[in-house]
């Protein structure tokens, strides 16, 4: 990291709901901060077509991976093309990560780990132990982790030791 800015940071757009959101991440991850807001003035609402006084971005934290939200207005839209993978060492962690964020969210998004939240960015909630299993180098520990994983929806970490025993 460069000074106070990590050399890529994750930039997402919404359309109005960048603060909402930010408290909502901010909220479910430790080590997690707004680190600042700054507002649409006169000459930037104009420019972008935005109203005067609303927030123009958000810069926060999520366990200290740096992010900005932009209230850019509604032309773009999140889509599956990218999402945020929470790498989880316990099932503990899968279901709190799992239930924190797809809560309001897109439940026929939900497969393989896979979810959408309630402002449409694609999550994965990925238990270490299935990349792990993934990449064994025994290929039928490897088929048998993904026969397993395949109709799941939340990741069990519990079943996919037992797929593989």
């Amino acid at each position: 990291m460069q000074g106070r800015f990590q050399r890529i940071t994750p930039f997402l757009w919404f359309d109005t709901q960048a603060e909402e959101a930010a408290r909502f991440y901010t909220s479910i991850f430790n080590n997690s901060r707004i680190t600042r807001t700054t507002r649409y003035d006169s000459m930037s609402a104009k420019a972008a077509g935005r109203p005067e006084g609303l927030v123009m971005t958000v810069a926060f934290e999520l366990d200290g991976q740096q992010f900005t939200a932009l209230n850019g207005g509604p032309q773009f839209r999140f889509n599956e093309a990218l999402s945020l993978v929470v790498n989880c060492e316990t099932q503990a962690e899968v279901d709190h990560y799992w239930n924190r964020l797809s809560e309001g969210g897109d439940a026929k998004a939900q497969q393989c780990g896979w979810l959408k939240d309630r402002f449409g960015v694609s999550w994965q909630v990925v238990p270490t132990l299935l990349v792990e299993l993934l990449s064994d180098p025994d290929p039928n520990k490897s088929r048998r982790a993904m026969e397993a994983m395949l109709p799941m929806k939340k990741i069990d970490l519990e079943a996919l030791r037992r797929a593989v025993a």
